[in-house]
């Protein structure tokens, strides 16, 4: 069974982070350019929370607030399930499914180690699955 730890090891454990303090345009503007839908929200070395494409639209857009003017930690998501290295993309899938989220923080330990998003669940499920595939088409074959 695939694990969270298969997603960060080929994505990378890299974050884009912002201050709480910072302007919602210009956490956009780092979506942006990173071509990422979400930002992970951090005040120094501690997790606060994220901010998403979805609460800018929800949050901002649809109450009439201003973009320069609100802050992140007015709308950044902080009740986020989170999930460890070890955990299955299963355990992913399923928390993403029944909490209606796209994106899951990861913590190894106490640490934020990375974000898995919906998109990273489904393209490691194909892998798993072209994998399987393969390996069954090997068998049939009689390469093993």
């Amino acid at each position: 069974m695939s694990k969270v730890a298969s997603i960060l090891s080929r994505k990378g454990r890299s974050i884009v982070s912002i201050s709480p303090g910072t302007a919602v345009l210009e956490a956009l503007k780092l979506m942006s350019d990173k071509n990422i839908g979400s930002v992970v929200v951090m005040e120094g070395e501690k997790y606060l929370g994220i901010i998403t494409e979805r609460d800018y639209s929800r949050k901002v857009i649809l109450k009439g607030k201003n973009s320069g003017d609100t802050k992140v930690s007015e709308i950044m998501s902080t009740d986020l399930p989170a999930v460890r290295p070890t955990d299955s993309i299963e355990h992913c899938r399923e928390l993403m499914s029944n909490k209606n989220i796209r994106y899951l923080p990861v913590f190894d330990g106490d640490r934020i180690a990375g974000i898995v998003s919906m998109s990273d669940v489904v393209k490691e499920t194909i892998l798993v699955q072209k994998e399987t595939i393969h390996h069954l088409e090997s068998y049939i074959r009689g390469d093993i």
